[in-house]
């Protein structure tokens, strides 16, 4: 009997260590899609020429840390036996591809608030910790077998930069609320300095001014960026030497073991063969991780090398305020819980403030000694630097610098942007390679802008003669329901489209120009109205569109059998008017939610059927062509006047996207404005040459400002002179 027990007790243990193999294999594939987003990140750093390599791709999240946490499953492990060779070298590797790990996403902090920091941070620590003590656990209980541990040494570097590393995670999280209120207040001091010197009509906006405007607050985004302050901080640096160290330190405990057992022995653990598989993933995450810390570390070697000076080592021994604001603030306020015992709440208060001083003085600790590390790793590294540089200076002797520097002059002030640039209390000016890099780039994204053809959309344009078309498609008044400016755009590309007698070269031009314009139409609608009150109607128009571009239809209509079967435009507008007037009809009389009084509330088919029924009904009314094809050409010049006149308003809606206040979203909205001037240049270039109907420009945004204001400068007009007929009638009659 207690043999059977014996071999049953065996057989099972087998069958729950068979899979564990793939178990491994899982913890490859996680090692190796971390691998895969650091790499991306490197690479995004370098083709951007962003040497500090912003987290984009692998940030510290709850995916990230999931992956990092199945990564850690070999040193979290305490009754898997792993002595052999393979196995001891995928154990540490463990640990320092956490490391690495650790310094890739710590600029990833600074894209958070601060209740994700809090989060995060945590959730790391509460990772980093465990690990930690899994491995001082099995360290303890087979303490008497240490002489005969594989890599101990190695193991110890590698727990002891994970704890390091996670104590820079903490000091750079407490530092991040006080940069940003910092940056936040310089920003809106330099905002206000921009738009003084900067004045921009919305109407008569050029190009060129747009483009300098962009380049003022592309170097304010960048620089102020949270993710690039801390890049470009001392923990930071002091984590890129670190995860350099530490791999290094990986990479020769691989060499030695392999070189002493000639090669790696067979894994005796019970995860196999996929423990070579850990192995090699992770080494090669290491190798590809250290990149971007190791990047972040040596450019700010060497640019303290090249400017090193007496002040630069005073500030070696000086630590600035807004590492330690978040936490004296927290000392100097109240509990914020209230204890009614004036002892207990004087308690309380008192052990808060000694804790926060001592966690004010490890910062100042942790400050200063990352300082220390990045001056000793100048005077280590100052003579393979200055020969590296005095070789590039060679190569670039004969290249002329275009960008904009401390030490460029230029004819044209306005390039002058270095001015623009955010720095924190006491940190050193940013290297001239450094803006050269971020001038490049916005002028890239301009460029990659301009690589968007827009043929069609500017010869539908260049059938605008005169902005007429925004007052004529709808002779009556639509304060009850007014329009925003592609719902009567791709109306009327809808009756373009139902006409007959129309040749199928000169429908399909109509729809591809139209669909290009649309883009940038929408793109004005929603930024422009910025409390959301045409949200409904701008759904409409996007509704009616997607059918009309997709389906040639307008609500289950279709425009190709309408146009096929209609014996003239007469006949098919009025059935497109009296479609429209049923569907308005129906819905007025069978409504009952009070919010249906509002016609901004009314659906988006409701809308649209009422903008149908009020321009078919407009053009019947005022028709003066006789032919089809005469109709289409009224249309398609009504449709170009109105995306005319809609389209002076790009200038301003790159100017709002330039003015994003948000932090975190000032970066993405400064590019997306300068692609969108790249995509508009040439719009914007025509429409300069054209000379605007209204006396104040400025005022008009939306189409129901510009038809109100055309009337009024027609009425205006017509006053004048009628006054002036009246007054030279009567000299007449004295005469």
């Amino acid at each position: 009997m207690p043999w059977n027990q014996t071999y049953i007790d065996s057989d099972v243990e087998k069958q729950l260590v068979a899979p564990m193999p793939w178990i491994g294999m899982y913890v490859a594939a996680a090692s190796a899609i971390c691998t895969l987003a650091m790499a991306a990140d490197s690479l995004h750093g370098f083709w951007r020429k962003r040497h500090w390599f912003p987290s984009r791709y692998f940030s510290i999240n709850a995916t990230s840390l999931t992956l990092l946490a199945v990564s850690m499953k070999l040193p979290v492990d305490l009754t898997t036996r792993m002595y052999a060779v393979t196995d001891r070298l995928a154990k540490v590797s463990s640990l320092v591809f956490m490391s690495t790990a650790m310094a890739n996403f710590l600029p990833s902090l600074g894209s958070m608030s601060d209740k994700d920091v809090l989060m995060n941070v945590t959730a790391l620590s509460i990772l980093v910790i465990t690990v930690t003590a899994n491995v001082t656990i099995q360290i303890i209980q087979v303490h008497s077998y240490l002489r005969g541990r594989l890599a101990f040494l190695e193991e110890m570097l590698a727990v002891g930069s994970m704890l390091l590393l996670l104590v820079m995670f903490t000091s750079s999280a407490l530092m991040i609320p006080s940069t940003k209120r910092y940056l936040e207040k310089k920003y809106h001091e330099m905002h206000k300095t921009a738009l003084n010197e900067e004045q921009v009509d919305m109407g008569r906006v050029s190009a060129d001014k747009l483009r300098v405007l962009i380049k003022k607050y592309w170097v304010m985004a960048e620089t102020s960026s949270p993710q690039f302050v801390i890049a470009r901080s001392v923990t930071c640096t002091t984590s890129g030497a670190v995860s350099l160290i530490v791999a290094l330190v990986l990479l020769e405990a691989e060499i030695r073991l392999a070189m002493k057992c000639m090669i790696l022995e067979k894994s005796i653990s019970n995860y196999g063969w996929s423990t070579k598989l850990i192995l090699l993933s992770q080494t090669i995450g290491v190798i590809v991780g250290t990149i971007a810390p190791a990047s972040r570390w040596f450019i700010a070697v060497n640019f303290r090398s090249k400017t090193e000076s007496g002040k630069s080592i005073r500030s070696a021994f000086t630590v600035e305020g807004y590492w330690t604001q978040k936490m004296v603030d927290w000392r100097q306020g109240s509990i914020s819980f209230q204890i009614r015992h004036l002892k207990s709440r004087k308690f309380l208060h008192n052990l808060r403030r000694r804790f926060l001083k001592l966690c004010i003085s490890v910062q100042y600790f942790i400050v200063l000694a990352s300082k220390m590390l990045l001056l000793v790793s100048v005077c280590i590294t100052s003579p393979v630097i200055s020969c590296i540089n005095y070789a590039r200076g060679l190569k670039k002797q004969k290249r002329i610098s275009h960008c904009v520097s401390r030490d460029y002059s230029t004819a044209d002030p306005e390039l002058d942007v270095s001015r623009y640039v955010m720095l924190l209390e006491g940190e050193q000016e940013l290297p001239n390679e450094t803006l050269e890099n971020i001038c490049k780039e916005v002028d890239e994204v301009i460029r990659k802008g301009k690589m968007k053809k827009l043929e069609s959309l500017l010869k539908l344009l260049d059938r605008s003669r005169s902005f007429n078309g925004v007052t004529e498609f709808d002779s009556r008044d639509s304060r009850e329901l007014p329009y925003c400016w592609s719902l009567p755009v791709v109306t009327l590309t809808s009756i373009a489209l139902a006409l007959p007698n129309i040749e199928k070269h000169k429908s399909e031009l109509l729809l591809s120009s139209v669909t290009g314009g649309l883009y940038f139409v929408k793109l004005v609608d929603k930024t422009l109205d910025k409390k959301g009150r045409l949200a409904n109607v701008r759904t409409a128009a996007d509704v009616v569109f997607v059918g009309v571009e997709l389906y040639h239809k307008w609500q289950d209509k279709d425009l190709h059998e309408t146009s096929l079967k209609g014996k003239n435009a007469e006949e098919i507008l009025q059935q497109l008017r009296d479609k429209a007037e049923k569907t308005v009809v129906e819905f007025k009389r069978d409504a009952r939610d009070c919010l249906m009084k509002n016609p901004l509330n009314w659906p988006a088919k409701v809308i649209a059927a009422n903008s149908m029924y009020r321009i078919s009904r407009t053009i019947l009314l005022n028709r003066t062509v006789e032919t089809d094809d005469e109709l289409f050409e009224q249309l398609s010049v009504m449709i170009a006047d109105i995306l005319a006149a809609c389209f002076t308003n790009l200038g301003h809606v790159i100017t709002m996207k330039c003015h994003c206040n948000a932090i975190e979203e000032r970066e993405k909205s400064v590019r997306k404005a300068a692609l969108l001037l790249g995509e508009t240049e040439e719009i914007l270039a025509l429409l300069c040459q054209r000379e605007l109907p209204l006396s104040a420009p400025n005022r008009a945004a939306s189409v129901e400002e510009w038809r109100a204001l055309i009337d009024h400068e027609k009425n205006k007009i017509n006053t004048e002179f009628s006054s002036k007929s009246n007054i030279e009638t009567g000299t007449k009659v004295d005469g």
